[in-house]
């Protein structure tokens, strides 16, 4: 097992980049592997690490077809359904409630 290069934040060398940096550049790893990380200091915890890739080996962002729109749109509709009183809450449910908030504030009323 080889360590990465690490480097500070903001010094890494050009030609490297983040996920989200190549995203912002229309662009993805493409099944590369990891080459350095970058580091930025935190003053309570470890630093935040971010990994870095090759941007001389990146590939295109893969198009939207009309079926992954259509497999978005019906994932983001299931996240709106409460499945307390299964009607569309209008807006994403919160993972740490699990409900709609009306559904949930019914349940602590009754467990109080």
């Amino acid at each position: 097992m080889s360590t990465l290069p690490a480097y500070r934040w903001r010094l890494a060398p050009d030609g490297l980049a983040t996920r989200r940096q190549l995203r912002a550049l229309g662009l993805r790893p493409g099944g590369q592997d990891v080459v350095a990380q970058v580091e930025r200091p935190r003053r309570k915890r470890g630093p935040l690490v971010a990994y870095l890739y090759r941007l001389d080996l990146a590939k295109p962002v893969r198009p939207m077809t009309p079926a992954r729109w259509s497999a978005l749109a019906r994932a983001n509709r299931a996240r709106r359904i409460c499945p307390g009183c299964q009607a569309d809450a209008g807006y994403v449910i919160p993972a740490s409630l699990g409900m709609c908030v009306p559904c949930h504030d019914r349940t602590e009323q009754r467990a109080a």
